[in-house]
């Protein structure tokens, strides 16, 4: 995996409803990514794996998977808005999320 430092700049909706989380390094799949600016991206606030009862946390920021698989924080544990995610978090995910609380 190639890990490339760059700068991306854009406006990131606050999704947390504490400033108190607990999160991990996980490295996000290019797969899941989406062209933005010329750039693929995948949101911050994007459930990983997937939106479903395999899901494991919540991405913190925007990751930049251009040149392939790259490393982000993944939220594991805390207070989320979940109307403010980019997609709404499925019944199984919720579930699945046992240590994030949606709000």
């Amino acid at each position: 995996m190639k890990v490339q430092k760059g700068t991306l700049i854009r406006d990131n909706i606050n999704f947390l409803a504490s400033d108190k989380y607990v999160a991990f390094t996980y490295t996000v799949p290019q797969s899941k990514g989406t062209v933005i600016e010329g750039k693929k991206i995948v949101k911050a606030g994007t459930i990983l794996p997937d939106n479903n009862a395999t899901a494991k946390g919540i991405l913190l920021e925007d990751v930049d998977v251009t040149a392939g698989d790259n490393v982000g924080s993944l939220l594991e544990d805390g207070f989320v808005l979940k109307d403010r995610l980019p997609v709404a978090p499925d019944t199984a995910a919720i579930t699945a999320l046992k240590r994030i609380t949606f709000k």
